[in-house]
This record gives structure tokens, sequence and C-alpha cells, in this order.
């Protein structure tokens, strides 16, 4: 039988055989659950099942899915055109997008770098940062300072600031290079600022000042690397100690931002600008892959002197349709009442899963934005967590220690609640194993 006999008589059973999915071993030891449609914020699957998403897409489809807003930007695009390189050509849906962008960002961030993912924006910043101090007549400042407790991506340069326990990335340790991690903030969202939760930091940064090109941090939400949410004090300190030993600051609000943690960028928390950010996932409300860099004019003349080219430039980089339907996503999320319905949603989560504090196995629960976590003191067995929850009509994609939702911000309050109470039970059970 041939590949294609094969995918036509069974087209799950081949893709559970060939198709290699994220974080998975090859087959997957659980088969992944087949999705048929989706429409506002409910997944339909192939076995006539039905599923609250409250994952947003790993926290991209912030208005939901197959929203007609959305859809008409990207079948008005598609009648100009789909793609065309961005090497030596120039169109209105990427300028439309930088416009946009460049308001909607703190000052003075007004130069603006598209790309494919998450993981290359913070690949294009590093180079960014490395370059910029290369132009300037200083190419020992090679190394980046960051904490403990971050996810950057998985390419090679975001693997190296990435967690080097919690990072998911230790088989590849040998071949990265070799930055400097100060301890995680260890001041909550919600606490008193203390100065010394910033104390390692700073002597890293005067110790090592020389070498370092730039900071990158995950501002306010450390996403991936635990779902931490800390103090906008420690930014408001590392932008000036960044300043006093002449380190770029780099934000990566690829999780972060478009509304997630109740401002628009997690860096208005703080109040400050860094000189890099980065942004993705949300930027197309999960339609299409596409994230952007923005940087300084400063530093993109610094690099650019003497007609200099910054050296990156991918295949797909602006392309018209991820850039128009990224266009319609901002501004549907502007004209709407994102900022109460975050609220809302965090409300909700901070009332609903108190009542897991202090159970059996249940080192912490949190909230902030549209974020709801439950941290365990050990590890998920996802083996009969992750069918449990999809029997009981909820998508929810647990990691590590974690069970967290990050749902869409168009999310109904019943809906919404039906995900709380799912989290509550699959705790109760957790800690009934753990007891």
């Amino acid at each position: 039988m041939t590949p294609l006999d094969h995918f036509q008589r069974d087209w799950q059973a081949f893709e559970q055989a060939h198709v290699w999915h994220p974080y998975a071993a090859m087959p997957a030891a659980t088969p992944p659950f087949a999705v048929r449609s989706a429409q506002g914020v409910r997944l339909k699957l192939e076995d006539g099942r039905e599923l609250i998403d409250g994952m947003s897409s790993w926290w991209a489809a912030i208005h939901g899915y197959n929203h007609p807003v959305l859809n008409a930007a990207i079948q008005s695009q598609l009648e100009q055109m789909s793609h065309v390189m961005f090497g030596g050509l120039t169109h209105r849906p990427a300028a439309e997008l930088a416009a946009l962008l460049v308001e909607l960002t703190p000052a003075p961030l007004d130069q603006v770098f598209f790309t494919d993912s998450g993981s290359v924006a913070v690949e294009v910043a590093i180079k960014m940062a490395l370059q910029y101090w290369h132009a300037k007549g200083c190419p020992e400042k090679g190394r980046l300072l960051t904490v403990r407790g971050g996810y950057h991506g998985d390419t090679f340069g975001a693997m190296a600031v990435c967690d080097p326990v919690t990072g998911m990335h230790h088989l590849f340790a040998h071949a990265l290079p070799k930055h400097l991690f100060a301890p995680a903030p260890g001041c909550p969202f919600s606490e008193a600022w203390d100065d010394d939760c910033i104390a390692e930091f700073r002597a890293l940064l005067q110790a090592h000042h020389q070498q370092i090109a730039a900071v990158i941090l995950e501002p306010i939400v450390q996403g991936a690397g635990g779902m931490r949410f800390y103090n906008p004090e420690y930014l408001q300190q590392a932008r000036i100690l960044c300043d006093e030993y002449d380190v770029l600051l780099i934000f990566d609000e690829i999780a972060t931002g478009f509304g997630r943690t109740g401002e628009l960028f997690a860096t208005d928390h703080a109040g400050i600008s860094p000189d890099i950010l980065c942004v993705g996932k949300a930027l197309t409300g999960g339609y299409m892959s596409l994230a952007a860099t923005l940087t300084t004019r400063e530093i993109s003349a610094q690099i650019s002197q003497d007609g200099t080219p910054f050296m990156h430039g991918p295949t797909f980089m602006a392309n018209p349709l991820a850039c128009a339907v990224a266009i319609a996503s901002i501004k549907l999320l502007l004209d709407s009442p994102w900022r109460s319905r975050v609220a809302a949603i965090e409300s909700r989560f901070r009332l609903g899963l108190e009542r897991c504090r202090g159970l059996p196995g249940v080192h912490d629960v949190r909230s902030l934005g549209a974020i709801g976590v439950i941290e365990f003191n050990d590890p998920l067995d996802m083996h009969w967590i992750q069918p449990l929850l999809v029997e009981k009509g909820v998508w929810l994609r647990p990691f590590g220690r974690l069970l967290y939702a990050m749902p869409p911000f168009i999310i109904s309050d019943e809906e919404l609640e039906k995900i709380i109470t799912v989290m509550v039970e699959i705790t109760h059970s957790v800690s009934r194993n753990h007891a």
C-alpha cells in the first residue's frame, strides 16, 4: 500500500505513523485528538465531541476561531496577492501593520523587522544587539544576561537564553553559547517590592557589563518556563541598570502582547520601553504565523552606518496575507471592550481557582489578566490528565507541574466557568492521588 493509499484509507492512522508533533516521541505515546472544525471558542473533533478551548491555540487565538472580520481580511488580501518577496519589493499591508505597531508600542520603538515566528523574532533581536555593538567597535560585547525560569523559543539563539533546566533544551547544552543567568524574579506581581529581588542581577551586570550586549526578559510573565508573574518594579530597575552599564534591553512580548496581561503590552505595567521588542502569537489573532522585532532609530542607524545591511531575511518575511489579518486582528482588538473582558476573566480565575489553594500537592494558585494557573508540587501525568480533560469537554494542555488556561478574550461567562470547574475537578483528582 502506498503512502497515499494509507492516507486515503485512514488519514488519522497515517498521521500518527508519519507526522511528528511538538515535544513528542515518534510515534506519540498518546495519539493526538483530531479536530474537524473550530468556531468561536469551541473545537469540534472528528468523532463529534466538542471542546471549549482554554488555550487559544497556544495563546494566539484571542478572538476565537472562524471570526468573520478576520476571514474577510484574508479573503480580501487573497484576491490581490497571497505573497510577494520582501527583498526589493514592498506592499501596503506591511507598511500599515508597521504603522500600527509603531503607534501602539512604547516610544522610541519605530523600526520594524517582520519575521516568520516568535523564535525567529528572538533570533533577530539577538542578532540586532550583537550587530549593533559590532558596528560601535565593541565586538567583545557578545554575551546575553537573562533570568532563570525564562523561555524564548526553540531555535538555537533562543534556546541559549531559555532556562538551562526548565527550558526543555538540555540535550543541546553542549552546542549552545554560554550566557549569564540571574535568579528568576522572586517578587510576585502584587506584593511589595524588595530590592534584594534584583541584587544578583545587578551584581552580574556590574561584573560582566563589558562583555554583555543585551539583557533579554519576558516582561511581567515568565510563560512556558513556569507561568510566574513578577513585580513591574523589576523591569524598571532593569531599565535603570541597563542604562547605567550601557547594555541593551530586549523584551520578549511574544506571549504577553496584545492584552493578555490586562495591559496592551506587559511592559505597560512598568511604564518603560525596551531597546528591542519582540511580538508574535496573538499578532494575527492566531490565523497565520507572523512576528515582528521592533527597535529604535538609533540602533538601526548604528547597524546601518555606511550602508551596512542587517544580516537577516526570511523567505516569507512580511507575508501580505499575514500582515492583512494582523491589521484586522489589532483593529478588532482595539475596537472591542478587551480591557474589561480580560479584567473579568482575571476576576473569575481568581475567585474560582482559589478553591484549590492549600489542597494536598498544590504549590500555588495565581491569575493575571486572561491567565489562570494551578501549580503542583510534582509533574503532572499527561497520560491520564489529557484524555480526562477531553472527556470533560475542555481543551487544556498542561505541562510540567502546571495546569493553566489562557482562553480567547471572547469566551462567555458560562464557558469560562466550565473551564474553571474542570480545572478544580482535575486538581482534586491529583490531590487525592497525592494523598
